[in-house]
This record gives structure tokens, C-alpha cells and sequence, in this order.
């Protein structure tokens, strides 16, 4: 993860990356919720439902899509902590109140745990799902 994130974001997260291949699953939770705040929980709850998709193209670029709550697909990207949701662009970017919103976590979340949907694509097929959100947010 890249040293954008506070140190002791970036620390628990390798924590639930190694607790995970040990199976010890159920130790984080009160971490996550001091360190993340009310996104923890709904996080979790997307990473039980299996919300997470890295797209993949053959290049090598990458995006996730979130099925948030409520239904419709964010798109995030773990290399500049960024999601598309407004949360994001007004709790963690407006007002500072939060270091991730909940798509963002259940990102790393999944890859901690190993939940993450795998999908290829076409450059193309991965330029239009990039160029769909930016018509969606214009």
C-alpha cells in the first residue's frame, strides 16, 4: 500500500492480511472501527457479500467496481485511494472527517482477505467503464 494512508491504517491492514491467512478472523474488529469510524462495519458487510471486482486489462490496469448498498457500482482505485461514491468526496475530501469511505475499505479489505471477484477485460471494455464514471459524476 502506498505511505498516503496514515501508518497505522497501513499497519492494521497488514495485521488483517496475516491474521486472515492465519485464520484468526474475528480479532480486528474493534481496530477497525477506532482506526475507520462508521465505515468499518458497512465495509465488512461488502466483503461478505462479495461486492468487490478488480477489473483487469490485459495491459495490467486496474480498477475495482463496489456494489454499494445501494446498488449502484463505485469505482475505486487503491493505487490513489480514491472511490467515486459522494461519501468520499464529502466526508474523506470535503470536510476530512474520514480516512476511507466504506468502498475503499471493503477494497482492501477484500484483498486482505483474499474476497476479491477477479475480472479481465478489454482495454477498451476498461476505458469505457473509467470514462462512465467521469459522465456520470459531469
Amino acid at each position: 500500500m502506498d505511505s498516503t494512508l496514515p501508518a497505522v491504517a497501513e499497519e492494521l491492514l497488514k495485521e488483517i492480511k496475516k491474521a486472515f491467512q492465519e485464520t484468526s478472523h474475528d480479532t480486528f474488529s474493534f481496530r477497525l472501527k477506532f482506526i475507520f469510524g462508521p465505515s468499518a462495519v458497512p465495509a465488512l458487510d461488502l466483503v461478505d457479500q462479495r461486492s468487490v471486482t478488480r477489473v483487469t486489462s490485459p495491459s495490467g490496469r486496474a480498477a475495482y467496481q463496489v456494489l454499494g448498498s445501494s446498488g449502484k457500482l463505485y469505482t475505486c482505485y487503491s493505487s490513489c485511494h480514491f472511490c467515486t461514491c459522494p461519501a468520499f468526496g464529502f466526508s474523506v475530501l470535503q470536510k476530512s472527517e474520514s480516512l476511507l469511505c466504506k468502498h475503499i475499505l471493503a477494497v482492501y479489505l477484500s484483498q486482505a482477505m483474499g474476497a476479491c471477484q477477479e475480472l479481465t477485460v478489454s482495454e477498451e471494455q476498461l476505458t469505457s467503464i473509467l470514462l462512465a464514471e467521469e459522465e456520470d459524476e459531469g
